[in-house]
């Protein structure tokens, strides 16, 4: 199959997952009712899977999708056209929706059949679209298997877990062509001069999925003397996320165990900020660091290079921002 007519269909692709994302609650709009369908289920399989969550996927997806982009994109690796069709096998994380998406574009955009193993937290929303490829082109029939069990007779490795998962998979695929992920976080540095719409702006990296993908800041590096709440009544909109009753479960636990064991710490009633080292924070809660000036923020962040995936800064000396 030409990389054209690849283009072609997942950008068809992405505006169904489009009129999906528009359509997901009205039953009589033109969404595809089999991705409505597992939308549906894979809410009521996972409670993290809301429906707005699902529908701020689908429609990520869906405008990444273009076909402009696609081209641009693909454009990057002319002529490094793969010798062969191989057997990809992809493990796949349920930490958000269709977390496994881009894994499943790149294998079958470079040309090669995907064996994807689902997690038990996600196996409805992909099979889904896979479904709506099949039906736009027929030839992603022999492309595309899914699998609740070992996957099988595989050229190469992609796997996505924990970090203890990683070790797993590293002993277990070392053989093979592998990419092997493990946790990481988003990082935010605030340098005192972000403007409302700023902060704001980091509470929808904070509190989107509940903080439950890789992207989503879990840490922020704060200047001495740094006032919160400055930063709480920006955030304030995001409230409502207290109304899920996991992630208030988790608010509710961990702020008893900061006040059991007397950790201070800052409450505004939905997040709780806690300095700490770590990058990797419980759901609800936000670790932070104060720092005396740039330069120590770079050498953290060079330091921590293998735990984070994205660093958020409106600071242009700030290394990744």
């Amino acid at each position: 199959m030409h990389t054209d007519r690849r283009i072609e269909d997942f950008a068809r692709l992405g505006e169904l997952l489009l009129k999906a994302s528009a359509g997901i609650d009205k039953p009589l709009s033109d969404a595809p009712r089999e991705l409505v369908m597992a939308a549906k289920r894979a809410g009521e399989a996972n409670a993290w899977f809301t429906e707005a969550n699902i529908r701020y996927m689908l429609d990520a997806l869906g405008r990444s999708l273009d076909a402009a982009d696609l081209q641009r994109w693909m454009a990057m690796y002319d002529g490094r056209k793969a010798r062969r069709q191989a057997d990809v096998a992809v493990v796949m994380a349920g930490n958000i929706p269709a977390v496994g998406f881009h894994d499943f574009l790149c294998v079958l955009m470079a040309g090669h059949r995907i064996k994807a193993k689902l997690s038990s937290d996600d196996r409805y929303l992909l099979p889904a679209m896979a479904g709506l490829l099949r039906e736009i082109n027929p030839e992603y029939r022999d492309l595309i298997e899914f699998s609740d069990g070992a996957v099988k007779d595989f050229d190469a490795v992609i796997a996505t877990g924990s970090n203890n998962t990683a070790r797993y998979f590293n002993y277990y695929f070392g053989r093979y062509p592998h990419i092997i992920r493990r946790n990481r976080n988003g990082l935010a540095v605030i340098s005192g001069g972000e403007s409302r719409e700023e902060l704001a702006a980091i509470g929808e990296d904070i509190f989107t999925y509940f903080g439950l993908g890789c992207r989503n800041v879990s840490r922020l590096m704060i200047p001495e003397g740094y006032d919160f709440s400055v930063f709480f009544d920006a955030i304030e909109g995001y409230r409502m996320v207290a109304e899920h009753h996991k992630y208030r479960n988790n608010y509710d636990y961990n702020k008893s165990i900061f006040l059991v064991n007397g950790e201070p710490h800052y409450d505004n009633g939905f997040l709780l900020l806690r300095e700490d080292t770590g990058i990797s924070s419980p759901v609800s809660v936000l670790y932070y660091e104060k720092y005396s000036s740039i330069q120590d923020v770079n050498e953290y962040i060079e330091r921590e290079a293998i735990n984070i995936q994205c660093v958020v800064s409106g600071d242009k000396a700030v290394d990744g921002s």
